[in-house]
């Protein structure tokens, strides 16, 4: 890691704007900033945020979730948390919080706005970025990213459908030809968010699975050569 992004790290690992300046309620624990950013890394997840399990962890993905995104994926744990060749940013950095049904807070809005620039500004290695759920994808591909109720995030499945209506996370996940083809760099390429509540819609778009993981998979793995 780069001197300046290590520096940054630290700053962000000592934030505490969700609990003294929040944008709203704050934070109902103290924080615990869980992120692994890389400057090596040409691969970046960029997801929703923590769970419990990873707040008490302090270490992203270690839950049945990450299970299933590393199974898309075809990482081993291994592989897929080696910081040289793999970079994880979420959209909020400490676990929010339950809500009322307990199910998880969305991802803290002060996170992003306050890190995202300075963090990817110091990343110009990546060359994907993978937005796992509607909160990324809105952040990172703007308005045409889906709307709030999209099966980008969990407890939120939406209507499956294929290619799914304009503006819908389905249809930000079915453009991945054209965003794996993008000449931009980072290429940002929208994927559902791999909870368990989005199995419905992982039954209804069989070609998730069938057409778009294949592709995804000899991608990643020519990015972690």
């Amino acid at each position: 890691m780069s001197r300046e992004l290590a520096r940054l790290v630290r700053e962000v690992k000592a934030c505490r704007i969700c609990v003294d300046a929040p944008a709203g309620t704050p934070l109902p624990h103290e924080p615990r900033p869980v992120l692994r950013p890389s400057a090596t890394a040409r691969l970046c997840i960029c997801a929703q945020a923590p769970g419990a399990r990873v707040h008490a962890s302090g270490r992203p993905f270690t839950d049945p979730s990450g299970d299933r995104l590393r199974a898309w994926l075809a990482l081993s744990p291994q592989e897929f948390y080696d910081q040289r060749r793999v970079a994880i940013v979420p959209m909020g950095f400490c676990f929010p919080g339950h809500d009322r049904a307990g199910g998880d807070l969305p991802p803290r809005k002060e996170c992003a706005r306050a890190w995202h620039p300075r963090l990817f500004a110091l990343m110009p290695q990546l060359e994907l970025v993978l937005l796992v759920g509607s909160y990324a994808q809105r952040w990172h591909l703007g308005a045409a990213a889906g709307s709030k109720g999209s099966p980008g995030s969990p407890g939120s499945p939406g209507s499956p459908g294929s290619p799914g209506s304009p503006g819908s996370m389905t249809e930000a996940v079915h453009r991945w030809r054209e965003q794996l083809a993008d000449a931009a760099r980072p290429r940002r390429v929208a994927l559902p968010h791999p909870s368990w509540r989005n199995n419905a819609w992982l039954s209804a778009n069989a070609w998730f699975e069938r057409d778009m993981l294949p592709a995804l998979r000899r991608e990643v793995r020519r990015l972690l050569i």
